[in-house]
């Protein structure tokens, strides 16, 4: 009998050994090295567009926001949820842009989810606090490009944390998006340079566009001031006609993500032309391509498509 309870023993061996191995394999297939990359969920368009640029074929990033969407408004819904859940990795703007996710957003970073506000790499002495914004910091950095170079840092960081086989290159990737920003800003100087100083007045809905005044040497009037959700009053509508009348401004814009009734009666009670649809608080289409003057063509869907579309509506309306 001796004989037969060792080989029976063995046999009970080997088959635990074997199934052991079986285990780890498993669980070995579930890292980002292995499997089919990293899950990322962002939040608004340009937050998945850079990740996106950063992450590559290493995984996929899912955003949560699409086209036309305002973040100041958006609510998470029950499919959001599982998306951030799942998630290896949760990027978003932060500065208060996603308002009413912030709170959703802080309780996955408490719970151990690696959870990152993409313009936490923008040194604070860039930041702008407009009197209108409360006390809080203008959200809207990415009209700067030199600004959201600032945030690619961070997501490089970011997707390094979670997947540090390819800290390399996430780091050159990074580096080489932000030279392409950097050439963009340059870009964007030397095509505003067709309208005047003095005639450099960008009137659109809400007061999205300060950055982007700062850096290409704008006045920036938003009719609504940071509020989306309500329509400027009767008297803020008088003021400002008067005060297109009297500087002759010749063009004023509407935004993807507000409605366009004030500015549409705005228009209509100054005189002055609607110049165009400016993408405000998300990118357009994905794939969605657009002639410019001059032999110029961009995907609207992505970030560099997106800036370069609303700086040719701006200059082209303007000059």
């Amino acid at each position: 009998m001796r004989p037969l309870l060792d080989r029976f023993h063995f046999l009970i061996l080997a088959l635990l050994s074997f199934l052991g191995l079986t285990l780890m394999a498993g669980c070995g297939s579930q890292t980002p090295e292995e499997s089919q990359g990293l899950k990322v969920a962002a939040t608004t368009t340009m937050v998945a567009d850079l990740a996106a640029a950063v992450l590559g074929e290493y995984g996929e990033v899912h955003g949560l926001m699409g086209p036309g969407v305002d973040p100041h408004l958006y609510k998470a819904t029950a499919g959001d949820v599982n998306t951030l859940q799942s998630a290896d990795l949760i990027l978003y703007n932060g500065l208060h842009l996603e308002g009413r996710m912030a709170d959703l957003l802080v309780r996955l970073g408490r719970r151990g989810k690696p959870v990152y506000a993409v313009t936490e790499g923008v040194p604070e002495s860039e930041l702008l606090e407009p009197e209108e914004f409360a006390g809080h910091y203008d959200p809207h950095v990415w009209f700067d490009p030199i600004l959201w170079s600032y945030c690619v840092d961070t997501v490089v960081e970011a997707l390094s944390e979670v997947d540090p086989m390819r800290t390399t290159v996430f780091k050159k990737r990074g580096d080489s998006l932000k030279s392409e920003y950097e050439a963009l800003r340059e870009w964007g100087h030397s095509y505003v340079s067709q309208i005047p100083r003095e005639n450099r007045i960008l009137v659109t809905s809400h007061d999205a566009y300060n950055y982007f005044g700062k850096a290409f040497g704008f006045q920036v009037v938003g009719v609504q001031g940071i509020s989306t959700m309500s329509e400027a009053g009767l008297a803020d509508i008088v003021k400002i006609v008067e005060y297109i009348k009297e500087r002759n401004i010749k063009a004023i814009f509407v935004e993807s993500s507000v409605s366009p009734a004030t500015i549409q009666r705005i228009s209509k009670d100054s005189g002055a032309k609607i110049g165009g649809e400016l993408f405000s608080d998300a990118m357009g289409m994905k794939g969605h391509r657009e002639a410019g003057p001059d032999g110029l063509s961009f995907d609207v869907g992505t970030y560099e498509g997106m800036f370069k579309h609303n700086l040719v509506t701006i200059v082209e309306a303007l000059k």
